[in-house]
Parts: structure tokens; C-alpha cells; sequence
């Protein structure tokens, strides 16, 4: 079948070098895509905020299947525009999209289902939020409620730092995004992300990772949208896998069946692996980037054939489970200096021979004949092996094969299990 896929960062740059393997792909269109696509995929020129012109893009390709990659044009309805076009689209509808483009419409499911999660409030005033962090207790998380780019997290220390994160969301530093806020409660342990494929009644678990928010070694300074990944993630045991779906995922996609609003597409969930059990931090419609970029590495199936029965109701009751190489992948971001904040571009990439390292294009273009940074994560160099330390020598290997002057990346990418390897 021809086949859209829709992004152009690093995770669709991986998602378009799975799906081509598969037997099933006759034609990849990506929509924008990036440099490093023209290997696997025709890239084209579609605005994915007009419906119509994606519409009439897929009958004109005969297009079987689209993949939707990041979470904006399934939060602004796409898969809905497609589905009533009688195109097959991997991702969510508006409606079920909520589950990433509100982090108060998760908080409010997690209460009603009964899912662990963190203490929380909703506010929609600046004063009355002001107001209610006394009993939050220091660290608190001020969340916007909206999308923010992977950046609308704030964990405030002080009562100070907690106040201008309050004042900034309300000013407007998230955009619309943090005309909502939502507190949260400080959960204490170590993070892990979690991946599930639901076709809107049945759902099956797709692998685990660990990624790394904070853009300074030894996880320091600001967040950002991800510096670098590993999976799998030893601390991640089979036993937390089942009670995470059993208690987490298979309750929330019951409720938004139950609710009217199926869940069809990846269910990522980012967890506190806490010692009261793993708990729900907050979900996302898509796959994780840069964790999609390890999972690809990892996957063993037909990535067509499991999507195509994911896009269709019901359809997954006859999938296979998903088999993943039990190899460490690990990948680390090289980022434009200045990211997350104001990232330099246009800088000059050279890459040279990454050997046994595999570079996935995220913020990249052509300029001049040139590979130049387009972005504030520019790339991802990614490796696998038999072991966390190996497969993080082989990419730190690749990273120091490319020449970027103008970019950086943490060296510490994979240190918790490194040290777990190590004992």
C-alpha cells in the first residue's frame, strides 16, 4: 500500500526507516520530512492544518494508511478530517487526543477511574492558583494545560520559583497553552516511559524506556523536550509492565471507549515508578521523541502491519504481540547551542561515518547544499548492543564522528542503567 506519514523530526525520520522495511509499503509519501527521509521516503510539501489538502493528497495517492507523528495535528482533529475522507490514519481523534492536549482532562479521568497519579488542582485564575500552592507543599509541578512543546513542565523548588512559574503560564510564556494551569504534587522515584498500541477496545503493550528531560549532564537545568533515550529500562520489570496495564492503560482506554471517544493509535505513558507502585505522571498521544527512536531500533515486526490494524476498530484482537531485539538501544540528542531556550541556527553538520551508529535527522535542512541545524534538537545518533555501557560507547563514538560546532549533547545519556549494569 502507499502510505503518509506525517512530521518531520527525528521520530518520524525513524518511523519512516521502519515502515519502508516493511513488505507491505509500496510508496512512503512524509509530510514535510527532513533530510535524512529522502532515503526511505518521497517527501512532500502538505500542510498537515489543512485538512482538505491532505484529504485530496491521499486520494490522489491512493494512500491505504497514514501515519500521524507529532501530537499537534491529532490534538487540531486530522485523524478525524481522515477517518470521515474513509482514509485509514493511525492516531487518535480530537476528542480522544485530549489525553496529551489537556493535562486537566487526564487529572480528571485518573480521579474518576481510579488511576494512581499525583495529587492535583485545576485553575484558571492566576490569583486562585496563587492562592492554592501553600498546600502543595515544596517541590510542586506547575503544568500549562495545553501543548507546549514538551516544555510546559515547571518543578519550582521555592515558593518563589513556584509564584513566577504561576505568573509566567498566566503572562502568557506558553502561549495559549497555560491559560489553564494544573498543580500537582512533587511524586518522588525514577521515571519511565511506556508504550501501548490500542485500536479502540483492545490494547497491547509495545516496550518501555527511560528518557532524559533535563538538558544538563547528571540531569541539571531546564527541561526540554528530550536529550537522549535507552531502551529497554531494567528497572521497568515485566511485574511493573502488568500493573501498569492492568491499572493504568487498560482502565483509561475502557473509559474513553465507554466514553465515546475510542482510542485508536500509541498510547505513551510517562510514569513515577514511585515506592507506592508506578503512577501516571501524564499521557501522550504519540510516540515519545527520542524514545521512538530506541523502540524502532528495537522492533522486530512488520510496523505496517501492526499500524494497519491498529487504524481499523477492533482490529488488533488478531495481531501478533509485538517483539522487540532484547539489545540496549540508546540514542542522544545533539542540540543546537542556545536550546531549549533560543537555539543557533543554521550551523554547518558534517557527519562523517557514524560505523555502528545509526543518525536519525530531527532540526536539519539544506542550505546551500549544505546539512545545517533547523532546529533545537538537530539530531539523533542512535546504536545498539548487547549492554547499556556498550551500546553508549558506540554512540558517544558516533556523536564524536560528527563535526557540529555549533551543538552539544549531554555525555551522560543511559547513566542510571550503566550504573544498574555495574551494580
Amino acid at each position: 500500500m502507499n502510505i503518509l506519514l506525517i512530521g518531520s523530526g527525528g521520530r518520524e525520520h525513524a518511523l519512516a526507516w521502519r515502515l519502508a522495511q516493511s513488505p507491505l509499503c509500496e510508496t512512503l509519501y512524509a509530510a514535510p520530512g527532513n533530510p535524512g527521509m529522502f532515503e526511505h521516503a518521497k517527501l512532500v510539501q502538505l500542510d498537515s492544518a489543512d485538512h482538505a489538502a491532505v484529504v485530496q493528497f491521499c486520494a490522489d495517492k491512493a494512500i491505504g494508511l497514514v501515519v500521524v507523528g507529532p501530537e499537534a495535528p491529532l490534538v487540531d482533529g486530522l485523524a478525524d478530517s481522515l477517518r470521515a475522507a474513509g482514509v485509514a490514519v493511525f492516531g487518535p481523534s480530537k476528542a480522544a487526543a485530549q489525553l496529551e492536549g489537556s493535562k486537566g482532562f487526564v487529572k480528571d479521568l485518573c480521579a474518576a477511574e481510579n488511576i494512581p497519579t499525583a495529587a492535583y488542582a485545576r485553575h484558571t485564575s492566576k490569583a486562585a492558583a496563587l492562592a492554592d500552592l501553600a498546600r502543595f507543599g515544596l517541590p510542586v509541578v506547575i503544568k500549562a494545560d495545553g501543548l507546549a512543546a514538551g516544555k510546559g513542565v515547571i518543578i519550582a523548588e521555592t515558593a518563589e520559583e513556584a509564584n513566577e512559574a504561576i505568573e509566567f503560564m498566566f503572562s502568557g510564556g506558553f502561549g495559549d497553552a497555560g491559560a489553564e494551569v494544573v498543580i500537582e504534587e512533587f511524586m518522588r522515584g525514577e521515571e519511565a516511559s511506556f508504550f501501548a498500541i490500542s485500536d479502540g477496545s483492545n490494547v497491547i503493550p509495545f516496550g518501555s524506556a527511560q528518557d532524559h528531560k533535563r538538558v544538563g549532564d547528571g540531569d541539571t537545568g531546564p527541561n526540554t523536550g528530550g536529550m537522549g533515550a535507552y531502551s529497554p529500562t531494567g528497572v521497568f520489570t515485566p511485574e511493573i509492565e502488568a500493573e501498569v496495564m492492568e491499572r493504568i492503560v487498560r482502565p483509561t482506554v475502557a473509559a474513553m471507549a465507554r466514553d465515546g471517544m475510542p482510542y485508536q493509535g500509541v498510547l505513551f505513558a510517562g510514569l513515577m515508578l514511585t515506592d507506592e507502585g508506578p503512577k501516571l505522571i501524564e499521557y501522550n498521544c504519540r510516540f515519545g521523541d527520542p524514545e521512538c527512536q530506541v523502540l524502532m531500533m528495537r522492533f522486530e515486526g512488520d510496523l505496517v502491519d501492526l499500524l494497519s490494524k491498529a487504524a481499523q476498530p477492533g482490529g488488533l484482537a488478531t495481531a501478533a504481540p509485538v517483539r522487540l531485539r532484547p539489545q540496549t538501544a540508546l540514542t542522544v540528542v545533539m542540540a543546537a547551542n542556545g536550546y531549549p531556550a533560543t537555539p543557533e541556527k543554521g550551523g554547518e553538520i558534517m557527519l562523517g561515518n557514524p560505523n555502528k551508529g545509526r543518525v536519525f535527522h530531527a532540526g536539519t535542512a539544506i542550505a546551500d547544499g549544505k546539512l545545517v541545524a533547523n532546529g533545537g534538537r538537530v539530531l539523533n545518533v542512535t546504536a545498539m548492543a548487547e549492554s547499556a555501557k556498550a551500546a553508549q560507547a558506540l554512540a558517544y563514538a558516533a556523536v564524536d564522528a560528527i563535526q557540529f560546532p555549533s551543538g552539544f549533547c549531554r555525555r551522560d545519556i543511559g547513566f542510571r542503567e550503566v550504573a544498574r549494569e555495574e551494580g
